[in-house]
């Protein structure tokens, strides 16, 4: 009897450990993909953005899997919409 009691004790902390990865790690990283992937869907030329490797410029166009951006030199450079990573702020008026 006692062996089939910390069987049971022993499944049950597994079970709440997994339950507790799951809430604590899993699901807020699902959700901060999902508000990636929205903000690389909807952003639009004319949107000021910030990409992962830092580099700041402004959306001239897009289209399904890619977008282009214009930097404060003037060049322009083509990008995944997935390196998106925030728009920028409104400046202080």
């Amino acid at each position: 009897m006692g062996t089939t009691d910390s069987t049971w004790i022993t499944f049950g902390f597994l079970a709440l450990m997994f339950v507790g990865f799951y809430f604590l790690l899993i699901r807020p990283q699902r959700k901060r993909q999902q508000e990636q992937a929205q903000l690389a869907a909807k952003t639009q030329p004319g949107d000021r953005v910030i990409t992962w490797s830092g580099i700041y410029g402004e959306v001239v166009s897009a289209d399904a899997d890619t977008i282009v951006i214009k930097v404060e030199s003037g060049a322009t450079i083509r990008m995944a919409r997935a390196a998106v990573a925030q728009k920028q702020p409104e400046p202080p008026k």
